[in-house]
């Protein structure tokens, strides 16, 4: 059975995702489109290129987070080297390091650039800054004057995964100008009306997305580093908390990611198991009560649904 996705974004909380969408599998959906945001657009960058959440929930056990955190430049200086590194760089960390990794993963699946990808198959968000917008790749990069199917892939999450103060931005050169790109949650952090169209729907368009019903410690704010540390947190767990139409809720898996914010890049094993474990409970409770026949009858009564696709 085909299905789209799309997947919020949460820091390294995406790694609930995958435990969602093994279930998914399980059931028997394929993926035909997918788009996401920050970890959101990692996960569906990964299906894309054709990875299991199988080979996904291996891989990211092996991986170091902390290696996303690296220390360069003004950073590496006492006392004076964090905030020169937020007063020049506009963030703490590079997404090289986060770059480097996807584009390894990606090319082991020979996917480089747009243009190794079926038409359509991908669709990632950000945020550009500079025009205040939100930009979805690849299409929106003809407005910059930039030929979308030979973007990497790898430099268009980095961009979505972009959080505001923790991670620099991305800087989008091209001949109109050099544009800032930060984190999709931004504008759009839960795009699930992305692969909405008029027609009738031929197969289903599943959301995915990390909540949190656990009242966290304060954040302390005395110092540069807590205060941007505290405004980072504040501004992407903020997400949590926005509704989202009925129409839209009945076709979300919503996964509860509990006391863990999106920049814990130094979880346990135990506690990245916990996410992963906390993704599946929550898809196999929205299978069980899933039809998609009934979805269409309620909130698309315009249309029949396509028994082939059901």
């Amino acid at each position: 059975m085909w299905a789209d996705a799309v997947f919020e974004g949460g820091g390294i909380r995406g790694i609930a995702l995958v435990g969602a969408i093994q279930v998914a599998e399980e059931n028997g959906y394929q993926w035909k489109r997918v788009a996401g945001t920050s970890s959101g657009a990692i996960v569906a960058s990964l299906l894309a290129a054709g990875y299991t959440a199988g080979e996904m929930h291996r891989f990211f056990h092996e991986t170091d987070f902390t290696s996303f955190m690296k220390r360069s430049g003004w950073f590496r200086l006492p006392g004076i080297g964090l905030p020169l590194q937020l007063l020049l760089k506009k963030g703490l960390y590079s997404t090289g390091p986060l770059e480097d990794w996807l584009a390894k993963r990606l090319a082991e699946r020979g996917v480089r650039t747009f243009s190794d990808l079926e038409e359509e198959r991908l669709h990632i968000v950000a945020t550009d800054i500079t025009s205040g917008d939100v930009l979805v790749i690849p299409k929106d990069l003809q407005k910059y004057g930039l030929r979308p199917k030979g973007f990497p892939v790898a430099k268009a999450v980095a961009m979505s995964c972009a959080i505001p103060y923790f991670y620099q931005p991305v800087r989008l050169r091209t001949k109109k100008g050099t544009y800032m790109i930060l984190d999709g949650a931004l504008l759009s952090n839960y795009p699930v009306w992305l692969f909405d169209a008029k027609d009738k729907p031929r197969w289903p368009t599943f959301g995915f997305r990390l909540i949190s019903d656990k009242w966290c410690k304060p954040h302390p704010t005395k110092t540069l580093f807590q205060y941007t540390h505290a405004l980072t947190k504040t501004m992407i767990g903020a997400i949590d908390h926005l509704a989202i139409r009925e129409a839209d809720a009945v076709r979300t898996i919503f996964i509860n990611t509990h006391h863990i914010s999106a920049t814990d890049f130094t979880l346990s094993m135990e506690e990245m198991d916990e996410l992963y474990q906390s993704g599946r409970r929550a898809a196999e409770a929205f299978f069980r009560g899933w039809d998609f026949a009934a979805y269409c009858l309620k909130y698309r009564p315009r249309y029949q649904v396509n028994p082939a696709h059901h």
